[in-house]
């Protein structure tokens, strides 16, 4: 491919990418890396890499198909450019800043192998601005006739969101100044329940109204009798479905069973550390040994030890995993991340 500029030069290779990528809204960040410090260096030679493995078939070679590299984009670029600009940022700025930006490259990166499957603008458009699951394929895949959820899930719906709402902007503010910390795992627990719970739940409604296939991403945690169960189908299956997919299928060939749970709850700690250690500039590594104690205490589960003491069930499973994914979870959320992070984006919020 080559791009004839408006003065009549020829440009290939990674500088011609660059000057279309210019003319895309979808393909902005790569240009931008181009204008970093050494960008159009690390993408000509990105360039070069891919066309030495392009398959060639009958002596003419040719992009592959699907080109995968390509979903991988933002999810490289855009956490960068967050990373490169925003240190300036307030710490709470900079964390939803890291936030959007990992989701919205995780949101492409699950919609670019689903693109051809044919659906209406406005759902593909719906997928990627307004639903929190990562399954493209199933949102986006035709579906019969829509069966309108019952009133009480459009309560038990509203209902978790007010709740969230009234931790946040009224209990939290009720909780003592003299105890900081308290005060901010309120609001964050006020957080998790307007969001995850109750303004992700009324998503799920409407989309199924619309005839679209959008299961609740969080299927009552509280119920969860094993670690598996609680991570696998209950907690954020969002989540869990980009990481099972990206990682744990891809490595489990390779790794084994273990070695594959254990990459993708590494996977899940960096990424959490990412958007919650460093816009606290402390509790580093906290996260990250979080979730690999998470993937340890589901090993063990599976152990013929595991197996013995029954915590794969029943109240023994309930208060295994009631222990190990609650307990610490002031590793997940640290002192250092409710200080400098939560409390200031509370002032923020007017919720304090």
């Amino acid at each position: 491919m080559k791009v004839l500029t408006p003065q009549g030069r020829s440009v290939g290779g990674a500088d011609a990418i660059v000057r279309l990528a210019r003319r895309f809204w979808w393909a902005w960040p790569l240009y931008a890396v181009s204008k970093l410090p050494f960008g159009m260096s690390v993408l000509r030679r990105g360039y070069r890499w891919v066309a030495a493995r392009r398959p060639c078939a009958r002596g003419a070679c040719s992009t592959p198909g699907p080109m995968r590299w390509v979903s991988w984009i933002p999810l490289v670029v855009l956490p960068s450019c967050v990373i490169t600009v925003g240190l300036g940022l307030p710490p709470w700025a900079l964390m939803w800043a890291l936030a959007v930006a990992i989701y919205a490259g995780c949101k492409w990166l699950t919609w670019w192998p689903a693109r051809g499957v044919p659906a209406p603008r406005t759902r593909r458009l719906g997928y990627l601005l307004a639903w929190p699951g990562m399954d493209a394929e199933t949102f986006l895949r035709p579906t019969t006739k829509a069966v309108p959820p019952p009133a009480a899930e459009w309560a038990w719906a509203a209902l978790k969101t007010s709740f969230g709402a009234a931790l946040l902007w009224v209990v939290a503010r009720n909780v003592p100044s003299s105890q900081p910390l308290r005060r901010g795992w309120v609001s964050l627990l006020g957080l998790i329940f307007l969001l995850h719970f109750g303004t992700f739940h009324i998503l799920s409604i409407l989309w199924r109204r619309a005839g679209v296939t959008a299961p609740p991403i969080m299927r009552t945690p509280a119920l969860a009798t094993s670690l598996s169960s609680f991570w696998g189908r209950r907690w954020n299956a969002g989540f869990h479905q980009l990481v099972h997919s990206l990682v744990f299928r891809r490595l489990h060939a390779k790794l084994g069973r273990a070695g594959a749970t254990l990459s993708a709850f590494l996977v899940s700690g960096l990424i959490h550390d990412l958007v919650i250690s460093l816009p606290a500039k402390g509790g580093y590594g906290l996260p990250t040994a979080y979730f690999t104690l998470q993937a340890i205490g589901m090993l063990f589960e599976r152990s013929s030890a595991g197996k013995l003491l029954g915590v794969r069930r029943g109240v023994a499973g309930w208060l295994f995993t009631l222990v190990v994914a609650g307990g610490p979870a002031l590793w997940l959320f640290h002192p250092p991340f409710v200080k400098r992070v939560i409390l200031p984006f509370l002032h923020a919020v007017r919720a304090l």
